[in-house]
């Protein structure tokens, strides 16, 4: 039977594969491409264009995505069962494609908080901080005498929030895993968002609040509070006093109004999770799109998840503004090649059970995709996981791919704000920093309307353009610092979601 070429996609003129638009089955005939389906294809998934010999590589986005475990025919489904990983050399051009920002004049603006110190918030909360999983209980405790209609008399608090984790003790205080717990608790600590902040502690754990502050430079004043569980004498004893100090937070906190302050103010935060085969399409592009906007109207951007970027590192060092800066990204992979064997694992753990479904093969492919969330600007800088985000521009975060713990150090570095593309679906927050969700297809926008706050599916439908969707995405973006709810935010997300990475021995 004829079809219409429109069910596939092809992203590249030498590309070995196209994508499927939706559900092929054999005997499709795809017009433009001149050949016929062999066998059924999943939407999302790839279709050979032509012959592929035995241990060839195969393209996607022009670029090594794998390599054929057997010989391909044209018209047959590539996946897992015809293709793998394989070792090649990247080109890494340092700063070959690094040009001269157009900054836009004026600068867009919001409707922002702006604190005594002159940083700006999107949100403005109430923090609790546990330095050990032990006083988690009580954090929560106090936090939950605030909901319903506590803060009634404080309209400009967005809320109390319980920030907990798993940690802080069994662990060696002097390791890389309790540095990575206290430069996280840290930064959220500083956060801009979080108007105050309590921290409770048990008393007796590896996490001293003493040690803690003395590592991260914090001072205790009005704002910023402390105690410990076995100081005050019991948990009853420990909420009540909590929720004491918690009140006497509430006025200040409260005392805020919103003015218009510009665009470069935003530090957005880079995500995808439940990714499939039309991310690198749709959403990522787009958010890339909304990326560059930003970056032009003076704000900052933090792409992260090394491994999944994974194979896809030469696309953006070659964007960095020095070697320095380049050099810094491929150090942080070979720590990962390092780690990952350390572990007795493989990079190529990575895609999940629910990309490869999405028709994701290999981690190549899924990181090609996923590099489009950082559009084109130039790559300014390289942090460690939670390090502060000093410069603006588009930046780079070492992270785990695991959501929770990228989005946490993000949030740590000071994004005031997370985008989150899904193809299989997402629910997801991340307080004290609102999250955008932007689904990459129509049928997921559908199904899960409730926790997206942006449809990218209508440019694979053909109804809008990457760079229609991401100035969409960007003025959505104003609107959200300057107070609007993200669906994840009326849901109640963005407590749970708090995971510092964890890396070293338990004791």
């Amino acid at each position: 039977m004829l079809t219409r070429s429109a069910l596939t996609i092809r992203l590249h003129p030498d590309d070995d594969v196209v994508i499927a638009r939706s559900q092929l089955v054999g005997g499709t005939t795809l017009i433009d491409e001149n050949l016929t389906v062999a066998g059924l294809v999943p939407p999302g998934h790839k279709i050979a264009t032509r012959a592929i010999a035995k241990g060839a590589p195969v393209k996607r986005y022009n670029q090594i995505i794998g390599f054929a475990s057997r010989a391909i025919s044209a018209g047959e489904h590539v996946h897992l069962h015809n293709l793998v990983m394989g070792a090649f050399d990247r080109d890494y051009a340092f700063g070959v494609d690094a040009k001269p920002t157009q900054y836009a004049d004026p600068p867009a603006t919001f409707d922002g908080i702006v604190r005594a110190d002159g940083r700006v918030a999107t949100r403005n909360y109430i923090g609790i901080l546990s330095t050990v999983n032990c006083s988690a209980t009580v954090a929560r405790g106090i936090a939950d005498h605030y909901r319903g209609e506590a803060l009634a008399a404080f309209p400009n608090v967005d809320g109390v929030v319980a920030l907990t984790h798993g940690s802080g003790c069994g662990m060696d205080t002097h390791g890389e895993g309790m540095q990575l717990l206290r430069r996280t608790l840290g930064g959220y600590a500083r956060h801009v968002n979080f108007a105050g902040v309590l921290v409770v502690g048990l008393g007796c754990e590896a996490n001293q609040i003493s040690a803690l502050f003395g590592a991260e430079h914090l001072e205790e004043g009005p704002l910023l509070r402390t105690f410990s569980i076995q100081d005050t004498g019991g948990t009853a004893k420990t909420i009540a006093h909590g929720v004491a100090m918690i009140d006497e937070m509430l006025p200040h906190a409260n005392a805020v109004n919103r003015k218009p302050v510009p665009a470069s103010h935003i530090i957005v935060g880079l995500q995808c999770g439940g990714s499939d085969g039309y991310s690198g399409i749709t959403a990522n592009p787009a958010l890339g799109a909304a990326v560059d906007l930003l970056v032009r109207h003076g704000g900052t951007a933090i792409l992260s998840e090394t491994p999944e970027i994974y194979g896809a590192e030469h696309l953006l060092t070659r964007r960095a503004i020095s070697r320095d800066v380049g050099e810094k990204l491929v150090s942080r992979i070979q720590w990962w090649e390092d780690y990952t064997s350390r572990e007795r694992g493989e990079m190529n753990n990575n895609p999940s059970p629910g990309n490869k479904a999405g028709g994701l093969t290999t981690i190549l492919e899924k990181s090609l995709g996923a590099v489009a969330k950082g559009g084109t600007s130039n790559l300014v800088a390289v942090y460690e996981y939670g390090e502060p985000v000093a410069e603006r521009g588009f930046v780079y975060m070492d992270t785990p791919g695991y959501d929770p713990v990228s989005a946490t150090g993000q949030v740590a570095g000071g994004a005031n704000m997370i985008v989150f593309t899904t193809g299989r679906g997402s629910a997801y927050g991340c307080a004290p920093s609102p999250s955008l969700k932007l689904s990459t297809n129509t049928a997921l926008w559908a199904r899960q309307e409730e926790d997206i706050d942006l449809n990218c599916g209508e440019i694979l439908d053909g109804t809008s353009t990457v760079a229609e969707t991401g100035e969409r995405l960007f003025q959505l973006m104003l609107a959200t610092a300057s107070g609007a709810k993200t669906k994840s935010e009326k849901h109640g997300y963005g407590q749970s979601e708090f995971v510092p990475w964890y890396v070293g021995a338990v004791m």
